[in-house]
């Protein structure tokens, strides 16, 4: 029989002479996985199910099979990467095999980090900027945690869902307003936003602002980036004492004392932004952000 490749969801078949039922096989198929999976280390099974898959008739025979069968699919990964579709699947197909990939990738960067839960755990570091100071301080702090700050514009709401955990910041330009403050490819995404599942995740906002030009609006955007993310579900994270800031006279921002979330003043206190970051790196990583 000739050698072919699978694509996802596709029958298999076994030999020229029969076809095995592709129900039976899948079924058959998770079990080996996960056994083999397990003892290679990936996750703690019952021993029961072990003796009862090692018991069951032709289990050797299919682990082999199982081993075979991986050494295949990184042989087409291998393919797929360099571009070269092995049996022209597709469109559907394809996007299909690429998540297979990707979870396969990231699987085994887990198996690389094994004994260091938080090694693989990703950060997304977002920004949006006016004039360039909120990406100027966003590239202190992808400096300090060793993370890639990117334009929230050149993303979607969607892809935010995707991370770990999340620090975003904003300016507000749009002073006094009630919506959509921070003049930012934000202001597009707060609906789209508070649709996400974040159920749990920690998400962090740090703000720029004047403090003494604009003090009676003193960084007004981290309210409302803080309210979106928390009503999809989001762990807020990085409260600040509003006591350390001398010259803003009031602030939506500001609940019970705090910031919700890292007022920074490049124009009058620049010479306390560096400490600033240095605290509230160490704080939200305290309160679960994993850096």
């Amino acid at each position: 029989m000739a050698e072919q490749y699978l694509s996802l969801g596709e029958q298999v078949t076994v030999s020229r002479s029969g076809r095995r039922s592709w129900t039976a096989l899948a079924f058959l198929s998770l079990l080996g996985c996960g056994v083999f999976y397990a003892s290679r280390g990936g996750a703690n099974v019952d021993p029961a199910a072990t003796l009862a898959f090692q018991a069951m008739p032709g289990m050797q025979k299919m682990g082999q099979q199982l081993r075979n069968a991986e050494a295949k699919a990184v042989a087409t990964g291998a393919a797929a990467i360099r571009g070269r579709s092995p049996s022209g699947r597709s469109p559907v197909a394809a996007q299909a095999f690429g998540t297979a990939m990707r979870l396969a990738a990231r699987d085994g960067a887990r198996a690389g980090c094994r004994g260091d839960l938080t090694c693989v755990r990703a950060v997304g570091l977002f920004f949006g900027t006016q004039t360039g100071k909120t990406e100027d301080v966003a590239g202190r702090v992808a400096e300090a945690a060793g993370l890639e700050a990117k334009d929230i514009g050149d993303a979607s709401a969607a892809d935010l869902a995707g991370y770990d955990g999340i620090i975003a910041g904003l300016p507000t330009w749009n002073t006094g307003a009630d919506t959509e403050r921070s003049g930012t490819a934000w202001d597009e995404y707060l609906n789209d936003i508070k649709a996400l599942d974040l159920c749990g995740k920690p998400v962090a906002i740090f703000g720029v602002g004047d403090s003494v030009g604009y003090g009676d609006n003193f960084c007004d955007g981290i309210e409302e980036l803080h309210n979106t993310f928390q009503a999809a579900g989001a762990k807020m994270l990085g409260y600040v004492d509003a006591g350390q800031y001398e010259f803003y006279s009031e602030s939506k921002s500001v609940k019970d004392g705090k910031f919700l979330g890292l007022a920074i003043d490049e124009d009058n206190e620049d010479d306390k932004t560096d400490a600033r970051l240095k605290d509230w790196m160490t704080q939200i990583k305290g309160e679960g952000m994993p850096l």
